[in-house]
């Protein structure tokens, strides 16, 4: 994901992949290409989207999970900073689409830049969350088999 300003920032956001398992780290660098900008705060967060309905009657709601702070202070060009942030403190569930055009789960990482002025700005990128299988990896879901007398 690239994030820029023309001829004030340029920020290239590297991470593993798109699709994460539920309880995986979210892995990666973010390097400054141009900075001409001077920004104090960088954050990430993660954000649901959750949408109900088709057409004009569509209701998409919006909340943020998490929040990260990845940078506290100015950057100068061509530093690199990682990223590894564990998924498992954050309560998520499967990404699902248009389930039988009914509703719909979305997450996206939302990059968030800070200023001197204290301006913000955004760039969203989407990524999928998935269940590895229920029962077998994840103990919270498993049911107990009846045992027969």
């Amino acid at each position: 994901m690239e994030v820029g300003i023309e001829d004030c920032l340029h920020i290239q956001f590297n991470y593993d992949k798109s699709k994460f398992y539920l309880h995986e780290a979210i892995t990666g660098t973010i390097e400054f290409k141009l900075v001409r900008l001077r920004v104090n705060v960088m954050e990430m967060s993660i954000i649901r989207k959750e949408s109900t309905g088709l057409g004009p009657t569509a209701y998409t709601e919006s909340e943020t999970l998490a929040k990260y702070e990845l940078m506290d202070g100015i950057p100068v060009k061509a530093e690199k900073v990682p990223i590894r942030w564990y998924m498992s403190g954050v309560e998520l569930t499967p990404t699902f689409r248009n389930v039988n055009n009914k509703f719909g789960v979305r997450y996206f990482i939302n990059l968030i830049l800070i200023d001197e002025q204290d301006r913000k700005y955004f760039k969203q990128q989407e990524i999928e969350f998935y269940r590895d299988s229920i029962g077998y990896n994840d103990t919270s879901f498993y049911i107990m088999p009846k045992r027969l007398a």
